[in-house]
């Protein structure tokens, strides 16, 4: 893939096109790597795509984000299936969206089984300890990257301030914080429109220089609006819900677990919005107080697997799904590793179908309109209110990591000490992201072992 990257001095030159099989290696790679949650994975789709292959502006590359973020859904997968989609057509939103996922549910099945099959693993869980802290700088580095950039004015400040302070001191639910963000984005592209315009290009060019899908790059014909795709991938899409759906009715019926967990997956992946930690306080409910697939401690260690394993956060219900089967031996007590990884395969299925058809379906409407300020006003107003929701994600990630037991005990010095080295490698010396996660890893395995 070196052969797209931009030459030092060829900021004016535009990269070379990009083929389907370039882009997949590049896809597969990055499922691989795509650790720190969504504000981390964002961060290194920024510094990949923008920054240093240019393969699209910031401009539409921050258009494209604003979009995902209004989903309900993991909004770095969809940003990936989108930036897939608009290079190489359907199938290369299929192939960017899929392997942001696939690598990160293999790895899951594996660590659920050794969890759930053999109990706690030491080395696991040391590379954990001293994997939480690192990814504790990745998200402040993310909030700080982001808001550089998208906090133009005091306005924009006002907003992404105002956020931070309604989730973190009053825990105002992230859609009402969306909704507010975009009617005050709104309002405000009519009354002060040079305050909510998106960066323009020779800002953009001038940091990065010339992109492959650039600020004056025409929309892309099968980019462009038709009733007729709209109405393919609406029946395209239904069917790739109901097919599975009956057949699990047929043979388990409706209240079968693995129906339910189906059943249950799809309405978490429809009407909970704000990306993976939106989610979750819904699936916790369902999974661990509704139905009892697993006990709450077992929840909070598929957490802590989610958020150090790459791919998106909720990816947790793969874990979920796998623990909850095995546990219940659907299948009988001699197939249960079969139980947890269909279960663990459907329970996905079900969770990121929707995400590919939102993309596939409102992208070309989102094109038509990266250019008009109605309708870019309110979502420049909704990334900075992102700022907000992004540094309160790094405050709630510090407290859990530095005081694991809470404000009344200690603080843990060996976590905080990885965080400040983490932070200073990021911030200070540049190192990428899965640099800086492979030497904490390998630091927390060697004070978890030593203890």
């Amino acid at each position: 893939m070196s052969k797209v990257q931009p030459l030092a001095g060829d900021d004016d030159i535009r990269p070379q096109a990009v083929s389907l099989r370039e882009a997949f290696w590049f896809w597969l790679k990055l499922g691989f790597i795509s650790f720190g949650g969504p504000a981390g994975q964002i961060s290194i789709m920024h510094q990949e795509l923008v920054e240093r292959r240019r393969w699209i502006s910031e401009r539409r590359f921050l258009h494209a984000l604003n979009y995902c973020m209004l989903l309900p859904g993991p909004e770095a997968q969809q940003l990936a299936t989108y930036i897939g989609w608009l290079m190489h057509r359907s199938w290369g939103g299929i192939v960017a969206g899929a392997l942001f996922v696939l690598p990160s549910l293999f790895i899951l099945m594996f660590l659920s089984w050794l969890y759930i099959a053999f109990g706690e693993v030491p080395v696991v869980a040391g590379l954990f300890y001293g994997i939480k802290p690192a990814v504790t700088a990745i998200v402040v580095q993310a909030a700080h990257r982001i808001g550089s950039r998208a906090l133009k004015n005091n306005w924009l400040w006002a907003i992404a301030a105002a956020s931070f302070t309604a989730i973190f001191a009053f825990n105002v639910p992230f859609p009402l914080i969306v909704l507010g963000a975009a009617v005050i984005g709104y309002f405000g592209g009519r009354l002060a429109p040079e305050k909510f315009r998106a960066g323009g290009h020779s800002a953009a060019k001038k940091s990065f220089g010339a992109a492959l899908i650039d600020d004056d790059t025409p929309t892309p014909a099968h980019a462009r609006f038709s009733w007729t795709k709209l109405a393919m991938l609406a029946v395209i899409g239904a069917a790739l819900w109901a097919l599975p759906m009956g057949v699990l009715t047929a043979l388990f019926g409706w209240q079968g677990t693995l129906t339910q967990m189906s059943w249950f997956f799809t309405k978490a992946a429809l009407l909970t919005f704000g990306g993976a930690y939106a989610v979750l306080p819904y699936v916790y409910q369902g999974a661990v107080g509704h139905y009892g697939w697993l006990t709450p401690t077992q929840m909070i260690d598929g957490l802590a697997l989610g958020e150090t394993t790459p791919g998106p956060l909720i990816m947790v219900v793969a874990f979920v799904g796998f623990v909850g089967a095995y546990v219940s031996q659907v299948f009988g007590a001699d197939q249960v590793f079969l139980a947890g990884a269909v279960a663990a395969a459907l329970v996905t299925w079900f969770t990121f179908l929707p995400s590919f058809l939102f993309i596939l379906a409102g992208g070309p409407l989102v094109e038509s309109t990266h250019d008009e300020l109605k309708f870019t006003a309110p979502l420049t107003a909704v990334t900075a209110a992102v700022v907000g929701v992004i540094l309160n994600l790094a405050c709630f990630f510090g407290y859990h990591v530095l005081w694991p037991q809470g404000f009344s005990a200690s603080l843990d010095w060996p976590s905080a000490l990885i965080a400040i080295a983490a932070a200073l490698a990021l911030f200070r010396f540049k190192r990428g992201v899965i640099e800086v996660l492979l030497g904490c890893a390998l630091i927390g395995l060697v004070v978890h072992l030593l203890r």
